[in-house]
């Protein structure tokens, strides 16, 4: 294939050139969330050269249901990892030998969870007998099944950690099959630690000659139309050091109402963090882009899109100081897409994406049923030799 003439597999091919490994992750990736970039920080530190493959809209449908986003969307969104270093668009459901080797990888990674086909097979069965298969830890507390369910409830018991009897029977009607809970898909709590942030963060200072740019805003459900803006951002100066300035959930529920933000500060940095175009999060960030804050991070260029700019609790505009110093410029990334937009696909489609969510469900727990028997009789069994 074309990737093995690139300088980046020859070193990898070459046992002289201090070569570890390449990795292997194929996924759906459909409403891409800190968790799959943490499953992809976990699969690169593995080796030192990951390839990720999505599948197409109709493997994804075949499988598991509908998916939010379209094929194109979720190749862009995981581009955009900045653990990735290259994706394979169509990406079988089922990674088999030959696909480790069409990539020369040496194994592939998946989660903690399991992977099953339509009729109910391990989708990593032969790679898992042949030992060319490793596991990460399933990021705790966020799940694509618990952000639809959010974004179909409409209140804001995700913003803290009260119990919420809402949101509760909802997370048990959206992910809950006939026989109980599946551990995998089952919706839980996150918990946001210093660790974790270090582990997403870049660790990078600006360097000389750096041009810092400063952009603020909810960047809520992380989505495509977010890395088109950042991207978009990025392309501004020949060396760019972007930060992003997030709003408090408060300050997001302020001036988008309803019960935005669909995910809490915690979990918007990290997605923010993930991002290749991103090199600092200002968490907690003023609405309003004053003197300070320009001063103390040296900003030489802020950006909005072409979104509009809502005024202050005072009625100011909160770019007023940057637009003074002649710093401030507006963007055009050529998408529209807004968080919005996602809610309203979720919202159309709400009974398919339930069904979804439970036949899954109903699927891993037939597994876990499977599972089970197979130890007890194995526990049988040595207790008879044993006698």
């Amino acid at each position: 294939c074309a990737r093995c003439s690139s300088p980046n597999i020859q070193r990898l091919r070459n046992p002289a050139a201090g070569r570890r490994s390449a990795v292997l992750v194929f996924s759906s990736y459909d409403m891409v969330h800190y968790g799959h970039s943490n499953q992809l920080r976990q699969a690169k530190a593995m080796g030192d050269y990951l390839v990720v493959g999505v599948h197409t809209d109709e493997e994804i449908a075949r499988h598991k249901g509908p998916p939010v986003f379209t094929q194109d969307e979720r190749y862009k969104m995981v581009r955009a990892i900045k653990w990735v270093d290259e994706i394979v668009e169509g990406a079988p459901y089922v990674t088999a030998l030959e696909t480790l080797d069409k990539y020369n990888c040496d194994f592939c990674v998946h989660g903690d969870d399991i992977t099953l086909t339509v009729d109910g097979k391990d989708t990593y069965e032969e790679v898992k007998k042949s030992g060319r298969y490793r596991e990460c830890r399933r990021t705790q507390g966020v799940s694509t099944t618990d952000l639809v369910g959010r974004m179909l409830l409409m209140t804001k018991a995700h913003h803290s950690n009260i119990d919420h009897s809402g949101y509760q029977q909802h997370t048990d009607n959206f992910g809950k099959g006939p026989q109980g809970h599946s551990p995998w898909t089952g919706v839980s709590q996150f918990l946001q630690t210093s660790q974790k942030i270090i582990q997403f963060a870049s660790g990078k200072e600006p360097q000389p000659g750096d041009t810092i740019i400063y952009v603020a805003g909810a960047f809520d459900l992380f989505h495509i139309g977010h890395v088109d803006f950042l991207e978009t951002v990025y392309k501004q100066a020949e060396k760019p050091y972007v930060i992003v300035g997030l709003h408090f959930d408060q300050e997001v529920n302020r001036y988008k109402g309803k019960n935005y933000p669909i995910m809490n500060i915690h979990e918007r940095t990290l997605s923010v963090l993930a991002c290749r175009y991103v090199s600092e999060v200002v968490i907690g960030a003023p609405y309003a882009v004053g003197g300070d804050l320009l001063d103390h991070f040296k900003v030489d260029l802020v950006c909005h899109g072409k979104t509009e700019v809502l005024l202050d609790k005072d009625g100011s505009d909160p770019y007023a100081e940057p637009k003074k110093r002649g710093i401030f410029r507006t963007v055009d990334s050529g998408n529209g897409l807004s968080t919005d937009d996602i809610v309203q696909r979720i919202i159309q489609n709400r009974l398919q994406f339930e069904a979804r969510n439970q036949m899954k469900e109903a699927k891993e727990m037939a597994v876990i049923e499977a599972m089970k028997l197979r130890e007890e009789e194995k526990t049988q069994n040595t207790a008879q030799a044993a006698q």
